[in-house]
This record gives structure tokens, C-alpha cells and sequence, in this order.
């Protein structure tokens, strides 16, 4: 195979991870990762190297625009950040040292969760501010996002240390696998800590390009980000993203979902075959 055609296969897996991503609520790890190591025979650590930056760019991208509407809870996403950092630089440092056929196993059985995780119905929240519990209060961790209509709906959240627990194992998920974890962030902000689903998500959005920072200087020092890997998958996955999101605004959301929660069950099922029989 020539550089060219390498170059241009990595570009069009990323555009379709960028748009299965997007539209799916997943990210693009989650093709990424298989497309480099399963079909195009790159070692998993380059892999998961690389799919780190593409978080990095997608969530950078998308995160200042929730910011700038005011949706996003900044304080929160500090917060939790504390936790999810430190699991991801031991999910790193975990990783960059384990045997990829191991890692393969993993990834496969966490897309099969999140791929399950992401077509159940999930309930809103609203607890409000004066039913937040005494952490939340004293950490100030309440606010309000604007409505269609330009309405402000105040909230609150409780069980804040389940959450600040839970995110630390998004965090070693994240740097473990090179993904965005945002199936185990939305249990640690919806189901654990009530709090809206609108915020919990923009948040999980913001947190994730820090998180992934956090894991990517662990690969830089071991050696395993290739920027001639890294620079056509990060252009293909902000294009196929951009594209994702402007489908999604049209398209029958519930039907995409659960299509695409079949492909990630069926690459996932892929993935763990690799890991077993030592292929990867």
C-alpha cells in the first residue's frame, strides 16, 4: 500500500468517524481506533495515541460554542475534571504498558456498554436549587441554562461524591482506551447526580478534551502519537463531525441511534475476536 492511499484510507475512516460520532453521541474513538489497528494493521497504542488528539480537536470545536451559550456548567466540569485526570493518567500509564490484545478486549467489551447505554431511554432531571444536597450547596456547584424561548431553568444535584467517584472512572476508561467515556460520564452526571440532561452532556462535551489532554502526554512521552498519523484523522474527524451535526438536526434521531448502535455492537464483537486470538 502506498503512503498516499494509506494517507487517504485514514482520512475517509476518520470523515466516517467523525460523522458516526457525531451522530451517535459516542465520538470517534470509538471507529478510529478499530480502522487503524484492525484493518489497517497500526500497533493499538499508535491507535489509541491518535484517537486522543481527535477528541482533543472535536471537543475543543464543539465545547466553546456550548460555553458561549451558556449551557455548559463550567464550576462542575472543574470540579469533576479533578477526578477524571488523575484516572486518566493512571488508565495512561496502565495502558502504554499492557499487552494490546488485552486492550482490544476492553475496548470491545466498554463500546458494547456504551453502544447499550446510548439507545436506553434516559430520564431529564431537574433538582432544584434549594434541593441540592449540602456539598452542592458549599461547593457552589448550581446553575441555570437558557431555554428556546430565553427563559433561565435554575438547577441543582445531589450525591456529589458517587459522581466525583464514578467520573474518576470515566477518566481511566478515557486514558485507557483513547475514547471520550461518555457513557460512564452520563451515568456519574445523570443517573448519580441528577443533574439535566442538556447540561450533563455539554459538560461531558467540555471535560472530555481536558481529560484527553491530560491522557495524550503520557502517549507523547512514551512515544506513541504519530503526527503523520495524527493530522489526517484530526482533519477527517472535524469534517465528518461538522457534517454529523447538521444531519442530526434533520434526520430521525431514535432510528439512527439504534442503527448505529448495531455497527458499534458489531465492531465491538470484532474488537474482542482480534484480542482473543492474538491478532492484534
Amino acid at each position: 500500500m502506498s503512503l498516499l492511499t494509506f494517507i487517504l484510507i485514514m482520512f475517509l475512516g476518520a470523515f466516517a468517524a467523525g460523522f458516526i460520532g457525531s451522530l451517535s453521541g459516542l465520538g470517534g474513538g470509538i471507529i478510529i481506533i478499530p480502522l487503524l489497528s484492525v484493518f489497517l494493521g497500526v500497533d493499538m497504542h499508535y491507535a489509541i495515541g491518535t484517537a486522543l488528539v481527535a477528541v482533543i480537536a472535536t471537543s475543543s470545536g464543539s465545547a466553546s460554542a456550548y460555553v458561549r451559550e451558556g449551557i455548559t456548567n463550567m464550576r462542575l466540569g472543574m470540579f469533576l475534571e479533578i477526578a477524571t485526570t488523575i484516572g486518566a493518567v493512571v488508565g495512561a500509564l496502565i495502558s502504554t504498558n499492557a499487552p494490546t490484545s488485552l486492550l482490544a478486549i476492553i475496548f470491545g467489551a466498554t463500546l458494547i456498554f456504551s453502544s447499550l447505554n446510548s439507545i436506553r431511554k434516559k430520564e431529564d432531571h431537574l433538582i432544584l436549587p434549594e434541593q441540592g444536597s449540602i456539598l452542592a450547596k458549599k461547593l457552589k456547584l448550581a446553575g441555570n441554562y437558557p431555554t428556546t424561548s430565553g427563559e433561565k431553568v435554575h438547577y441543582s444535584m445531589t450525591n456529589i461524591l458517587g459522581g466525583f467517584s464514578m467520573m474518576g472512572v470515566a477518566g481511566m476508561m478515557s486514558g485507557l482506551l483513547g475514547i471520550g467515556s461518555g457513557a460512564f460520564k452520563v451515568i456519574a452526571m445523570d443517573t448519580i447526580m441528577k443533574v439535566p440532561f442538556k447540561v450533563s452532556t455539554t459538560t461531558s462535551n467540555f471535560m472530555m478534551g481536558v481529560t484527553a489532554i491530560a491522557s495524550s502526554v503520557i502517549y507523547i512521552q512514551k512515544g506513541y502519537i504519530e503526527p503523520s498519523i495524527c493530522m489526517p484523522v484530526i482533519i477527517g474527524v472535524l469534517i465528518g463531525s461538522m457534517v454529523g451535526a447538521k444531519v442530526l438536526m434533520k434526520a430521525n434521531t431514535k432510528k439512527l441511534k439504534l442503527f448505529f448502535a448495531v455497527l458499534i455492537f458489531i465492531i465491538a464483537l470484532n474488537m474482542i475476536y482480534n484480542g482473543i486470538t492474538g491478532k492484534i
